[in-house]
């Protein structure tokens, strides 16, 4: 069973009705094992907690950058509401072992699945949180946890891009980004590709190199240069 009390001294935030708090650390697995547990999973939350956060999130990076362009602002926000953004903050306030999970899951609670249900339970906060006490209340939550990352976020900005195009492909699009080889050509030692960077059936990019990797990668920049000119 969760520490809720603890949990809530780790967030700096008392919650007026703790219900809340216990539907955001209920994970869908947990009902199946547990069907007198009286609150639903925290998928609702999840829901509201996600829209929360890109709002919050937006409206700080507006005010804080009001110079630069959407584009640029939009790598920043994909690099602060990214799953692996999110599950370091669950880490850091120990909410990844409070969450509420079945048997199994909670055997298997590991890698992909892991950081998935972690920042999920984060968004899920971040939702009760702001259903409990309201947008300022929610601001404060994301201005102490999530908005210190963005120095990190903004240095490591142009790193891996296709890392950054598929956090704004997902964010924004709720898709994503697919890699399909348009032309090969060369000799076996000396070959050359030309890729395109998909999202959905729309070709947004193209990039070449001297491998799939490589040309991939040049895809991925180019789509990132015509995003921080529009």
């Amino acid at each position: 069973m969760s520490n809720f009390k603890e949990v809530q001294e780790k967030v700096g935030f008392q919650f007026k009705n703790i219900e809340l708090l216990k539907e955001a650390l209920t994970h869908r697995s947990y009902l199946n094992e547990n069907p007198s547990w009286k609150l639903g999973n925290n998928e609702r939350l999840e829901f509201l907690g996600d829209a929360v956060l890109e709002l919050i999130v937006t409206d700080e990076l507006f005010s804080k950058f009001p110079h630069k362009e959407e584009g640029e602002l939009t790598i920043y926000r994909a690099g602060l509401v990214n799953t692996k953004s999110l599950t370091s903050v669950a880490q850091e306030i120990g909410l990844d072992k409070e969450i509420l999970l079945s048997r199994g899951e909670a055997k298997d609670f590991s890698g992909r699945g892991r950081d998935s249900i972690s920042a999920n339970a984060v968004e899920a906060l971040i939702g009760a949180i702001y259903l409990d006490q309201g947008y300022e209340k929610a601001a404060g939550f994301i201005g102490h946890f999530i908005m210190p990352k963005l120095p990190e976020v903004i240095e490591s900005g142009g790193k891996d891009p296709k890392s950054l195009i598929q956090e704004i492909a997902q964010s924004e699009y709720k898709i994503t980004p697919t890699y399909e080889i348009l032309d090969e050509s060369g000799p076996a030692h000396e070959k050359s590709f030309e890729v395109g960077i998909y999202f959905d059936d729309k070709l947004m990019a193209k990039g070449k190199g001297e491998s799939k990797q490589e040309a991939e990668s040049e895809a991925a920049q180019s789509l990132l240069d015509k995003l921080h000119k529009n």
